[in-house]
């Protein structure tokens, strides 16, 4: 029997709906899960893309910003030279000058070694075989210089060698070396101030400069475009110092000539200007080269005129006796007995010459300090309650001090009251300059009380900034100068010290026309475990002039000069002779009297 025949639609829809009933059922659910897993896949890649996203554009988009643009940007801080600095007549005496660190790198030498160390030789200086052996120590980065200048710098580059690198910096050039590095000091590798004005004063030197924001590329390159105009700004200001380097180069010779005579450890001079306390010279000797700072010995680094303390001796003799003469305890022409040797709480206090000059009698004051009588000075102090001494010793600045205004200063020391008031020989050594310490700049600030009319100035060193033609910018404010002794008194005592010069132990700084004031020192050196040293001793010397119309106090100090003549009328007194000679000459001081003509010498009869 046949079967039915239907439409062909229909017949198309019962095949399908057979198909389906055979289709497996588990299979079926299976598919469906995987769907189901697909698109939980998607939806949670969604999720987690979008939870991505917030947190990109929403939680860390701050911290992203900034480091994209430090990425994009950069911030340059160029480096600009110091300030220079120069003298009170404008000489050099720092100024910043290019230079060139000059590496080689065999690796790329297009000729033989031999032959580039035979041209590279006369230009450095350098020998052929030095340079070939550096040649082979590295394949590349061998240092061959690390300040070039710059002229050496273009015969090199006009070679044309390859594998040779020329790396410019700045280095700071000292014209006047070491003639003036106890005042100036120097500048590591990094240009930072380690001693001197060059440390004190590195606010005032360095130029401020703000860093400028340059846009990058992609590729970290510096955009040309972006870099802004005129960010660059040089000022034309300079630091001026009170010094002058004339005076320094005059002081010098004679100082180190005095060192090599007496084969002595160190020396200083100083000088000041009394009407303003600027100080027009200030030396010592050994001292070192800031160009080569880095060859001399560490210690040479210190200004010891300011660092180093010492008892000053005789030399603080006119200033015990102008405390006195202030306070009212003595009379200018008031007679003492030198015994020449006395006691005090049992210790033994005698004159430097008494071994040959045993007792002198009835002395002046005058005459105390023309002869450095220690048992004059002794009776002159014992008129002062100690007490009141005391108080007087601190009204000049002793156990402080002097407030200059270069680095490293160190205060004097002075007893405390208690232990002053209540032990007679610690007045009685005071008297004749023991017992205390102080450093050579405040010996010079206490005798410029002296020499300025009774003020007490304060030393300093800088002028201030001054701009090319001269106009200051900045000048510092320096401190009141206080009247410590009344003229009359500073006069009187410049009187005796007078005598000193022209009849007493300071003959060897008498120059002839002028009126000079000084007095000489010879102090025992302290031990550092007490009591002093045998062998050691500080010589000095103070000059003041013109004693008429006090303009300048200069200064000298011998550390530890050897020799039975070595005292500070022959080693320090010659060394101020020499620089009132160099100021007389610098500053054009008229004479105080006619100069004597010199005697002629009788020709013989034929």
């Amino acid at each position: 029997m046949s079967s039915p025949s239907y439409p062909r639609g229909r017949s198309r829809r019962l095949s399908l709906i057979a198909r389906l009933r055979r289709v497996n059922v588990p299979q079926a659910k299976s598919t469906v899960r995987r769907l189901l897993i697909v698109w939980g896949v998607l939806v949670g890649s969604s999720a987690l893309l979008m939870l991505n996203l917030v947190r990109l554009q929403v939680v860390q988009a701050p911290q992203l910003l900034k480091q994209a643009r430090s990425q994009q940007t950069s911030y340059l801080r160029p480096f600009i030279p110091r300030r220079p600095i120069v003298d009170r007549n404008g000489s050099i005496l720092a100024i910043d000058r290019p230079v060139y660190m000059l590496y080689a790198h065999p690796k790329y030498f297009k000729e033989p070694k031999a032959e580039i160390a035979g041209k590279l030789a006369p230009i450095l200086g350098r020998s052929v075989a030095e340079l070939s052996r550096k040649f082979e120590s590295a394949d590349t980065g061998v240092r061959l210089e690390f300040s070039l200048q710059e002229n050496a710098a273009d015969r090199i580059r006009d070679l044309q060698l390859d594998g040779l690198d020329l790396a410019q910096q700045q280095q700071r050039l000292y014209p006047q070396q070491n003639v003036t590095a106890d005042v100036v000091g120097y500048v590591d590798v990094d240009q930072t101030g380690q001693a001197g004005v060059e440390y004190s004063h590195k606010n005032l030197l360095e130029r401020s400069v703000k860093s400028v924001r340059l846009s990058r590329t992609g590729m970290g390159t510096v955009m040309p475009d972006q870099v802004p105009g005129g960010f660059l700004h040089i000022d034309d200001l300079h630091l001026q110092l009170t010094i002058d380097s004339r005076l320094q180069r005059a002081a010098l010779p004679i100082l180190q000539q005095q060192i090599k005579k007496y084969s002595a450890k160190r020396g200083m001079v100083l000088a000041m200007d009394v009407r303003d306390g600027s100080i027009r010279a200030l030396v010592g000797d050994p001292s070192y080269d800031p160009n080569e700072y880095f060859k001399a010995k560490v210690e040479l680094f210190k200004n010891w005129g300011l660092t180093d303390l010492y008892e000053p001796g005789s030399t603080f003799k006119p200033l015990n006796v102008a405390i006195a003469l202030e306070a009212g305890a003595i009379k200018p022409d008031q007679i003492f007995n030198d015994e020449g040797s006395i006691y005090i709480d049992s210790w033994p206090i005698q004159n430097f010459d008494y071994s040959y000059a045993g007792a002198r009698g009835p002395t002046s004051v005058s005459e105390i300090l023309q002869r450095s009588s220690n048992v004059g000075m002794v009776h002159i102090v014992q008129q002062i309650k100690p007490s009141v001494y005391y108080s007087w010793l601190q009204r000049i600045g002793l156990g402080q001090s002097t407030g200059s205004d270069l680095p490293f200063e160190m205060a004097g020391q002075l007893k405390d009251r208690k232990t002053f008031v209540e032990s007679p020989v610690d007045v009685a050594t005071t008297a004749f300059g023991q017992g205390f310490s102080l450093t050579p700049i405040q010996l010079l600030q206490l005798h410029g009380i002296l020499a300025s009319g009774g003020k007490l100035l304060t030393p300093h060193i800088v002028q201030g900034l001054y701009d090319a033609n001269g106009q200051p910018y900045w000048q510092p404010n320096l401190t009141t100068a206080k009247q410590v002794f009344s003229p009359t008194t500073a006069q009187t005592v410049l009187q005796m010290m007078e005598s000193v010069v022209s009849k007493g132990t300071g003959k060897a700084a008498q120059v002839p026309g002028y009126r000079i004031a000084g007095k000489t020192g010879t102090a025992q050196k302290a031990s550092s475990g007490g009591g002093y040293l045998e062998s050691a001793k500080i010589t000095s010397f103070v000059g003041i002039f013109p004693v008429e119309a006090p303009r300048y106090v200069v200064v000298a100090v011998i550390d530890e000069p050897k020799g039975e003549d070595a005292f500070g009328s022959t080693v320090a007194a010659p060394i101020v002779k020499a620089v009132i000679e160099a100021l007389i000459t610098i500053d054009k001081i008229a004479p105080s009297q006619p100069i004597p003509s010199p005697t002629p010498t009788p020709t013989p009869s034929p």
